[in-house]
């Protein structure tokens, strides 16, 4: 069915351009995290009688294939998206598999990579926007006012077996991104919120047998009890977080400066070019920098829910909605983890943190939006019906 008749009120040309709001903030991050990256790594690297610049410079290489990533996939159109979504997906299921194989590559107890030689391929990162693709196709057909049971457990399906064989890595953190994403994109679709409120409940039952049943990893145990314990073993399980508080609380209201924090400095913060990225911006810049870079997320999720608000069909609409929701729940639990609101997950900040693959994958995700909102409607709310 064709979009709703109408006069395009904006100048010519103008549905071509870029979100350049979305681009100047995910530059912005990317600038500083590239800077934190820089200042979390060299004393340790120098230390070790290392070149105290690699990790940067391996981390430049990747944001700069990240934005020939996004270029191009901005360039695709959105319908062409939408139809080669089941090719992204089944291709992203069998990477998940090969992972498990003798292919993939077992590192710190954990089997989540591809050795590709020149960047370690992490394919559930990709797995990411490919789940949000996936969904987009199934529920952007839905027109009723609520959503059906059987349609539910379709979607429920779709991200289960991306779920399961991520869950053998083992990447619970993963996991629970697909989680969060489904709910709302279902929502959006037209579930209720009654079918979501069940959907959650039987979530939390699964976890509660998961732990009964001894079927979660003893370390994802151990988060969890330390969660509840912070003030107890603060030299073992607590530790990560324990050290990331005194980071951020050393940090005050401008910083210690780039190189003056004590926690950074001497490497007291594991992981902290990764998962713990956020306590090098709180220690160095302090509540102003912290609340800057979240202030950037805010504008990031802001843009892409406004591209969904104009996007000229239901796929469109709800792949920026997922993206959006992705981009969301890494950054609300991963704050929320280093200032020990929420048990330690291994989920880094977008653009923030080091590693190829996920940078990639949110540089994709980014590119997929803002080829949408290239595409936009020619009215607001000119919603197009999707096959």
């Amino acid at each position: 069915m064709s979009s709703m008749s109408g006069v395009d009120l904006r100048p010519r040309g103008s549905r071509s351009r870029p979100d350049f709001l979305l681009l100047g903030a995910m530059g912005l991050l990317t600038a500083l995290g590239i800077l934190m990256i820089f200042t979390a790594s060299a004393p340790r690297l120098e230390a070790e009688g290392l070149d105290r610049s690699s990790l940067m410079v391996r981390q430049v290489w990747f944001v700069a294939l990240g934005l020939v990533v996004l270029l191009v996939a901005s360039l695709i159109s959105d319908r062409t998206w939408h139809a080669i979504t089941p090719l992204i997906y089944g291709g992203t299921l069998v990477l998940l598999a090969a992972v498990l194989s003798p292919v993939g590559a077992l590192r710190q107890g954990a089997q989540r990579w591809i050795d590709l030689g020149v960047i370690d391929l992490q394919p559930s990162e990709i797995a990411k926007p490919a789940v949000v693709l996936a969904l987009a196709v199934l529920l952007a057909p839905v027109h009723e006012a609520s959503m059906r049971w059987r349609r539910v457990a379709k979607a429920l399906a779709l991200v289960a077996l991306p779920a399961a064989l991520i869950f053998v890595q083992p990447d619970l953190g993963t996991m629970l991104v697909f989680g969060f994403v489904a709910l709302v994109m279902m929502f959006v679709a037209g579930t209720s919120v009654r079918q979501i409120v069940l959907l959650i409940a039987l979530a939390l039952v699964a976890l509660l047998a998961a732990v009964q049943l001894n079927i979660l990893k003893a370390y994802q145990l151990d988060r969890i009890e330390g969660f509840f314990n912070l003030g107890d073993q603060t030299l073992s399980i607590n530790y990560n977080q324990n050290q990331s508080q005194v980071a951020i609380g050393n940090g005050g209201l401008f910083g210690r400066g780039l190189f003056e924090g004590t926690q950074t400095n001497l490497a007291f913060v594991p992981a902290q070019t990764t998962d713990f990225i956020f306590t090098a911006v709180g220690e160095q810049l302090g509540f102003v920098g912290g609340a800057l870079v979240l202030g950037l997320y805010g504008l990031v999720i802001l843009r892409m829910l406004m591209i969904a608000g104009a996007a000229r069909d239901r796929f469109g609409q709800l792949v920026a909605t997922g993206v959006a929701a992705m981009f969301g729940f890494h950054v609300f639990v991963n704050v929320g983890m280093t200032l020990g609101l929420l048990p330690v997950t291994g989920l880094p900040l977008p653009f923030l943190s080091y590693g190829g693959s996920f940078y990639l994958a949110m540089a994709l995700s980014v590119g997929i939006v803002n080829s949408i909102w290239m595409r936009r409607a020619r009215l607001p709310g000119a919603l197009q019906l999707t096959r």
